[in-house]
């Protein structure tokens, strides 16, 4: 049996999404001149903090946007600030720093018009810092000395993301090392969206294929998208979860896995996909060197991505 030709699509709103993709490049887009930019007292002992979080958020977010140091960030803020006219004080590079490590980043997003269809999948984003140049300095050593000693392996960073196939909005996002699995962080992707949301389906690949993922997803009432796992075999067991995954792998062997692909709607996992792409624009490594800087650093440009989706996406239709 042949493959069916690809399809081609063409964009309906180019002239719309043409002023979007415009937009991002305005810095008013992320100047909030209404926002509270010093901090209110929490009612607790202790100083209280000079500058919101929604500043110390600003600051990171153009931090992030145009790939900038600490100090380059202040000094580019302190322009800005100047130029629109506002009497702000600016926080400096180690009180950024320091924020930094315990900030909840706010992530705006749009709820999608009907079920939420969650796409999940995650990447790799390298860390800098001293294993890394530790790794460049042991090459360059065994390469003049002629000796090998010790290996040391690159330290990454796992992005795990759950995306809305309508709005193409990250709603959940989780960063862990590189030994957790996407299967195990499934259910913590779940947790983050609202329990009075419903969920519709959950696409992802056949990493997923685990009772654990099937029994979170029956949970919150969904529908699994994720294809059988080469050579696999019914499971036992009553809960749905179970059945579910149990009629995925009955369909799968009656249809033939190309087959199920394109019936189930499964590629349009691929949408999840081309957000880690838009993900690793805003860089390829972390700046931050302590773990808490470095989620606060990624939910930064989870937001940066929202706010883009928000300004205009592309309305797509099939060509005959």
């Amino acid at each position: 049996m042949t493959k069916p030709p690809p399809k081609r699509y063409r964009t309906t709103n180019w002239k719309a999404y043409n002023r979007a993709l415009i937009q991002r490049g305005s810095l008013s887009v992320w100047l909030d001149t209404s926002m509270s930019w010093r901090a209110t007292p929490r009612g607790k002992r202790g100083r209280t903090q000079t500058y919101s979080d929604a500043a110390i958020q600003f600051c990171l977010t153009i931090k992030n946007l145009f790939g900038l140091a600490l100090r380059q960030t202040i000094g580019f803020i302190q322009s800005l600030i100047q130029l629109a006219g506002l009497d702000w004080s600016v926080p400096d590079y180690s009180t950024l720093s320091r924020r930094q490590q315990t900030l909840q980043v706010q992530i705006p997003y749009q709820k999608s018009s009907g079920a939420l269809h969650l796409l999940v999948d995650s990447t790799g984003i390298k860390m800098l810092g001293e294993g890394e140049w530790a790794t460049c300095e042991s090459l360059i050593r065994s390469v003049i000395t002629k000796k090998h000693g010790a290996e040391y392996r690159r330290q990454w960073r796992k992005v795990h993301l759950g995306i809305d196939a309508e709005t193409l909005q990250i709603r959940a996002i989780e960063v862990t090392d590189n030994r957790q699995s996407d299967a195990q962080m499934l259910p913590s992707l779940l947790t983050q969206i609202p329990a009075d949301e419903p969920i519709g389906c959950v696409s992802g690949d056949g990493a997923f294929d685990t009772k654990a993922c099937h029994e979170a997803i029956a949970a919150r009432g969904a529908i699994g998208c994720i294809p059988s796992r080469k050579n696999a075999r019914p499971w036992k067991g009553s809960v749905l979860g179970v059945l579910a995954r149990n009629e995925i792998l009955r369909t799968t062997k009656r249809l033939g896995r190309a087959i199920w692909k394109r019936w189930s709607g499964y590629h349009r996992r691929s949408l999840v996909e081309t957000k880690m792409y838009c993900f690793k624009r805003l860089g390829e490594g972390v700046m931050a060197r302590r773990f808490d800087g470095q989620v606060a650093e990624l939910q930064v440009r989870a937001a940066i991505l929202n706010r883009f989706s928000m300004l205009g996406r592309p309305c797509t239709v099939p060509v005959a």
